[in-house]
């Protein structure tokens, strides 16, 4: 996802000057170390995307919400690769926010599994 390509598309659709007062963005990057501190080299990401395109939607129909788009890549990352993109677009920021937290923590928890494999 181009997020400044994304957002400048957004802000043509019909409503979005009426409707948007904040747009937030999440860009889910892989780490070089694990939680716990252990040195990651490459990470191997599996997607349930339509489980996520659920949740996107969810998170789209919460007040105030105007768009949620998602991009969650899978497949085998180094650190420094993209891996999930959340464009939450609303009205004012507690609804901004509370849409991109529900969005992320459900993604994460539910939609997306994660192997760590160590620095050869």
């Amino acid at each position: 996802m181009d997020i400044s390509k994304t957002i400048a598309s957004l802000k043509t659709e019909p409503g979005f000057l009426e409707k948007v007062g904040m747009v937030l963005v999440h860009n889910g990057v892989a780490r070089a170390t694990s939680r716990n501190g252990a040195p990651v080299g490459k990470l191997e990401v599996t997607v349930n995307q339509e489980l996520v395109e659920a949740i996107r939607r969810e998170g789209e129909a919460m007040p105030g919400m105007f768009r949620v788009l998602v991009t969650a890549n899978a497949g085998v990352f180094v650190p420094g690769d993209d891996l999930l993109f959340i464009i939450a677009a609303g009205d004012i920021r507690e609804n901004v926010l509370a849409a991109l937290t529900h969005t992320l923590t459900r993604i994460k928890a539910e939609a997306i599994r994660k192997r760590e494999i160590a620095p050869e």
